[in-house]
């Protein structure tokens, strides 16, 4: 980088702008120069050389487009003149496992301080959940919600004092509503947290949800493995179940679901049906009772020092921007290749936003069957968008378009740089759990909600999210640790972002420096010592995927 563009890889016939540039201006870059033809914004990009209609447009050295309409050389890419194109992939017998393992010699002692669950799993957090089997006891469990949350000491008390009493006296004096919007009013807030009855459990959580009946089958089937994922999850210490006893997500499903993953399963689980116990005061007293008690068993467990090698890494991206490509996600990438090597386990998802790159993913695969599996979802899931009206193409965002990204190729090539350079020992399908230490690829959706929350019922113990435009997205059970491309997000949303990888944008430090940097926040995170921002605002997102089409 020379701080005002820079090339992603060296076969790519675009530069990166990063910062803004004006038409007519001359930039240099690795000895050659460009008059720019057009005003190219900070993130964007303006190609090197002269193109015809149908001409590609290279970028982290693969194909993410082709012109519509000439461009020359200097000139702005942008929808009105690009594409969406990518190159088709095969699975060959040529396998590319060969990658730069980093030295992990600093980090082969180091442990995190987490909670040893009977299976030989380790979670960063200790939760008790409340989950309904369909949505007819998302009421029930608000209920639940209200009774124990702040009784407990879970609830966090905002004290924001709102100088409302102002507008109010405009208003009585009869004052316009130019003057409303235009009155000084202030907003201060301060935080204050109550004594936890149960100083080893990290919270209740509850996993309100639309599905477990109408729909499919396979959607109910769906929603139980996912269900199945977060009770038997190492963050989680027990649950307490609900169901209406008639929708189509049965609990001999969730139950058969919870063996499949955990054949030993030991947890406390109560399971309570409405249509057997009767009223539905009787079932929110046994609820609470039977809740109550797990608690107490919850409490019993204390941290412990356990080896990286136990920390699933979920990887993720939401908003992203021109620079989450050479900046947040490759830092992230250099944090999973370190996590590897250390024996973790590590999830890249988002099968929409691996559009262009599945040749590379496909010969990194450690077999030919696995390679297979992979181009088989991949294809799958685009002929059915495709057969729906949309396609992978349709998946940026306006945001993301607005921000540099064009072409979904684009954005995938940059969003595949999450998963670092190391071989991929499995691929899963949506909702099954990771078991193999090493990167897996799991089928999910490109929306950062649902992909989460796929990633944590996969087995994800600490999620590394990054953004360009900023998102305050959560998961109720793992922390979610948000990562911005650029400085300016990261100062403008300090509240909702944690690390900010625009230094490396400003030439402040190596994609591999930012690496260990985030790994070592991670430590702190995994062992309870550091709060996350979606943590503390209580960003408990969860959207189960039904497999319909969603980008």
């Amino acid at each position: 980088m020379n701080h005002r563009v820079t090339k992603v890889h060296p076969h790519d016939n675009v530069l990166v702008a990063l910062a803004n540039l004006e038409k007519g201006e001359t930039v240099s870059y690795n000895g050659s120069s460009y008059v720019l033809t057009d005003s190219i914004p900070a993130k964007h990009k303006f190609v090197t050389e002269d193109l015809r209609p149908g001409d590609p447009v290279t970028m982290y050295g693969v194909l993410v487009g082709k012109a519509q309409h000439p461009i020359a050389k200097g000139g702005l890419i942008s929808t009105s003149n690009l594409k969406h194109a990518a190159n088709s992939f095969a699975v060959t017998d040529t396998r590319k496992l060969d990658w730069p393992q980093p030295d992990v010699a600093k980090y082969r002692d180091r442990t995190f301080m987490g909670y040893h669950r009977p299976n030989g799993q380790v979670g960063t957090a200790n939760y008790w959940l409340v989950v309904p089997m369909v949505f007819c006891e998302n009421r029930n469990l608000n209920v639940i919600r209200e009774a124990l949350v702040n009784e407990l000491g879970y609830g966090r008390a905002h004290a924001s004092k709102v100088e409302v009493s102002k507008l109010i006296d405009l208003y009585k004096s009869g004052s316009s509503v130019d003057a409303i919007l235009s009155a000084d009013v202030a907003t201060q807030q301060q935080e204050a947290r109550k004594t936890r009855l149960f100083p080893n459990v990290d919270g209740i959580k509850f996993l309100n949800h639309t599905g477990g009946c109408g729909g499919t089958r396979q959607d109910a089937q769906a929603l139980c493995g996912l269900l199945a994922g977060y009770i038997t999850h190492p963050n989680v210490a027990g649950a307490t179940v609900l169901s209406l006893g008639c929708q189509n997500a049965q609990v001999q499903m969730l139950q058969d679901e919870i063996a499949k993953r955990d054949p030993g399963f030991s947890k406390p689980l109560y399971i309570l049906e409405q249509q057997k116990i009767g009223t539905e005061a009787e079932l929110i007293s046994q609820s609470i009772k039977q809740t109550f008690a797990g608690l107490v068993q919850a409490n019993s467990i204390q941290r412990q020092p356990a080896p990286l090698s136990h920390l699933c890494l979920g990887l993720e991206c939401g908003g992203s921007d021109g620079f989450s490509g050479i900046s947040a996600n490759p830092a992230i990438g250099y944090t999973s290749d370190l996590l590897v090597a250390l024996g973790g386990r590590v999830i890249l998802s988002e099968f929409p936003e691996l559009c262009g790159v599945e040749q590379d993913l496909s010969d990194r695969c450690v077999n030919v069957d696995i390679a297979h599996r992979f181009g088989h979802l991949m294809r799958t899931y685009s002929q059915r968008a495709t057969e729906a009206g949309s396609g992978f193409d349709m998946n940026p965002s306006p945001g993301n378009i607005k921000d540099g990204l064009i072409t979904d190729a684009i954005k995938s090539a940059g969003a595949a740089k999450k998963g670092g350079t190391s071989p991929v020992v499995d691929v899963l399908d949506y909702p099954e759990a990771v078991v193999k230490p090493g990167l897996n690829l799991l089928c999910t959706p490109g929306n950062d909600v649902e992909s989460t929350t796929a990633e944590v019922g996969s087995g994800a113990n600490v999620v590394l999210f990054t953004t360009g435009l900023g998102t305050p997205t959560g998961n109720p059970i793992t922390p979610v640790v948000k990562v911005a491309s650029n400085t300016a997000l990261f100062r403008k949303m300090h509240d909702i972002i944690d690390i900010n990888t625009g230094t490396i944008i400003e030439g402040q430090e190596t994609i591999e420096q930012a690496g260990e940097r985030i790994l070592e926040y991670l430590i702190g995170v995994a062992s309870g010592e550091t709060e996350v921002s979606a943590v503390r605002h209580g960003q408990d997102d969860f959207i189960p995927w039904k497999r319909g089409v969603s980008l």
